[in-house]
């Protein structure tokens, strides 16, 4: 393993930037004032730069004290009882931590009893650099959500800064913190995004199934017992004409049966690099006895998590652009601007949706009942099945409720799917387990708009509408286009 060079360094924080003021009705804790940064030989090379300018991967370990053991009575999952010494807590790494899905989950599991390290390229915060994006939210840096974090609840979140690409990177991290779990959020994650050109389609392809590969590769070499949560999507499944089971269909053809991966329809580039991961997750447990969890998950709403709504320092992205931006979020942006709600084609695409707080719980729940060696689940990940006129008819009646007059139209569809289809895709296994879903009631909707009304001076009215064509890609690297 390549040797890592050492350096320290001091933050002052002055009172005009300091992470955190007084937390909410808690006593404040005493915030780390250094951190330890070791870089790594090998290079993150930044997406679609000019000329040949590298990154240096490094590696951000805090100097504060240990998390705390101490859990609330009532929770038992932040501890691992297969463990000789089960009053130890587990220790997760969530790869991707400083993204939607991402940064909710550490919060969580931080806040349930687990020991939790951050792996992050922070390259989710380029790429709105690079595409004069923004999330609605402020968005602290990493470092000041973690010094906040700090500060209110006295529990560390270690923080790794590098490509997972890196396969150097990723074996010193792996080798510091000794993962017993790894959440694996760390992927280009936008359909949109993956179909602007020809580097972003390369660019997803590549960072998507080759960190996987790295991930799996790290698990085999250096925690063989380590349990993967993998963040899949229920878009592998695409839209059939018949029921979609958990993962797997029993099949009878020629008159003899077998229980097979159920077939996958990816509809881009984005959906297709999370089937290879689904094949070569599968394999490995098959050849190597690797344990993983495959979470199929729907289309993710809300921006609110008991921890994120802590202080406003530890407060979550969400994105309402026709790049990153998904269907109910950008839905209440718009009406809360007075932009009418952007309906794609005929709008009757179904998917499965779920709220960012039952996302935590889901991962929580696979952590605390982890799959056997050698096995590969699937549980699909959502709680509820809608389309997207169906939404669009939800935000309405919520919107009026408020006050506000919200407007629908119809938009040429820039995808390549189905606007009409069946839809009945199973999702018990979850349930099964314990999840108990908030499901989206008057009052969610009526929070999430009072949210983006709240925040509606931050938007960009010019990045509402899609911009980003399927058929359209092409070879020469594309900025999109401000409408």
């Amino acid at each position: 393993m390549a040797h890592l060079l050492s350096t320290s360094f001091s933050v002052k924080i002055s009172s005009s930037d300091r992470p955190c003021g007084q937390p909410l009705n808690q006593a404040r804790t005493a915030l780390p004032s250094s951190f330890t940064i070791k870089t790594s030989k090998s290079p993150f090379k930044r997406l679609v730069s000019k000329g040949d300018r590298t990154r240096k991967s490094c590696v951000v370990l805090a100097t504060a004290a240990p998390v705390s053991k101490e859990v609330t009575a009532n929770t038992r999952s932040g501890f691992d009882e297969s463990r000789s010494d089960s009053s130890k807590p587990q220790r997760v790494m969530v790869i991707g931590g400083d993204g939607y899905c991402g940064w909710a989950t550490a919060l969580h599991l931080s806040n349930k009893g687990y020991e939790v390290a951050i792996v992050d390229s922070l390259v989710r915060r380029l790429f709105d650099h690079q595409l004069g994006l923004d999330s609605l939210t402020p968005i602290s840096s990493i470092h000041n959500r973690l010094r906040c974090w700090k500060a209110i609840t006295g529990k560390t979140i270690e923080l790794y800064i590098g490509d997972i690409c890196d396969f150097e990177f990723l074996s010193e991290t792996f080798n510091s913190f000794e993962p017993d779990a790894v959440v694996h959020f760390g992927e280009q994650r936008s359909a949109p995004y993956s179909m602007i050109d020809r580097s972003r389609a390369v660019f997803t392809q590549k960072n998507n199934v080759i960190g996987t590969l790295n991930v799996l590769f790290a698990i085999k070499e250096f925690r063989e017992e380590c349990h993967l949560v993998k963040l899949g999507t229920m878009g592998e499944y695409g839209t059939p004409n018949i029921d979609i089971e958990e993962g797997y269909i029993t099949i009878t053809h020629n008159g003899r049966t077998d229980t097979l991966p159920y077939p996958k329809q990816a509809s881009s580039f984005y959906h297709l690099s999370k089937v290879h991961d689904s094949n070569n997750i599968a394999f490995t447990c098959k050849a190597w006895g690797i344990r993983a969890t495959d979470l199929n998950q729907g289309v993710v709403y809300g921006v609110k998590t008991d921890e994120t709504s802590m202080h406003e320092q530890l407060c979550n992205r969400l994105d309402y652009d026709g790049v990153f931006g998904t269907a109910l979020n950008r839905f209440c942006v718009q009406a809360a601007v007075g932009h009418p709600l952007t309906v794609y084609g005929k709008g009757g695409q179904t998917r499965g949706y779920l709220d960012i707080r039952d996302t935590v719980q889901c991962v929580e729940l696979a952590i605390a009942n982890p799959a056997k060696p050698g096995e590969f689940r699937v549980f699909n990940q959502f709680t509820e099945q809608f389309s997207v006129n169906e939404l669009a008819a939800l935000v309405t009646k919520a919107g009026k409720k408020l006050g506000l007059d919200v407007q629908t139209i119809s938009v040429p569809n820039s995808r390549v799917e189905a606007e009409e289809h069946y839809y009945n895709a199973k999702h018990t296994k979850l349930i099964e387990l314990g999840l108990k879903p908030h499901l989206l009631s008057d009052s969610l909707l009526d929070s999430l708009l009072n949210f983006a009304i709240e925040f509606k001076d931050h938007v960009d009215t010019k990045q509402i509408m899609p911009s980003v064509s399927w058929k359209k890609i092409g070879v020469k690297p594309q900025t999109v286009p401000a409408n």
